[in-house]
């Protein structure tokens, strides 16, 4: 069986400029719009295809996976789920749990704290402290060591990557 990747996403920038909007219809900035071009061009670039895309119902994190939809695989499907908004990390958990083994790459869009707690508990403690902080659509690719979605738990994933649009803005920016 071949071996399964997990993509964590935390959402875009959001716009705070409309005080009356309701959190969960916040939409992306400007500048969460400029971080999601970068994060789209990094998966093209490593070939980062996920089989399926699990996303929060918030605004802010739909319009996330509509600005790096170029760089998805045509026709991925992509869950909206209300149970993803401002999940904490062991929700996150048991939604990937349920993943059908057939599926190797899942990208799951999501929101702090629970992305980035999630991120580190499923890390080996060695890779832990590679994820410091998890800022507005920064990245973490994890590969499982255990052969199934059901068994992801405490440190069964290796990090494979974990970048930022600040890094991401430095990289383009020196090349």
């Amino acid at each position: 069986m071949a071996a399964h990747r997990l993509l964590l996403l935390r959402h875009a920038k959001s716009d705070w400029a409309e005080g009356e909007t309701p959190d969960i219809e916040r939409p992306l900035s400007a500048s969460g719009r400029k971080a999601c071009a970068l994060v789209a061009d990094h998966l093209r670039e490593h070939a980062l295809t996920p089989d399926l895309v699990l996303c929060s119902a918030a605004l802010r994190t739909r319009q996330t996976v509509e600005e790096i939809a170029g760089a998805l695989p045509a026709g991925v499907p992509v869950v909206l789920e209300d149970r993803l908004y401002l999940a904490e990390a062991q929700t996150l958990l048991d939604r990937l749990r349920d993943v059908d083994d057939g599926v190797p790459t899942v990208l799951l869009v999501g929101h702090n704290p629970g992305i980035h707690t999630l991120a580190v508990a499923l890390l080996a403690e060695a890779d832990r402290p590679r994820i410091p902080t998890f800022p507005t659509a920064a990245l973490a690719v994890e590969d499982l060591i255990v052969p199934r979605w059901a068994e992801l738990g405490q440190a069964v994933t290796r990090l494979a990557a974990f970048v930022t649009p600040r890094e991401l803005r430095e990289s383009a920016g020196s090349s």
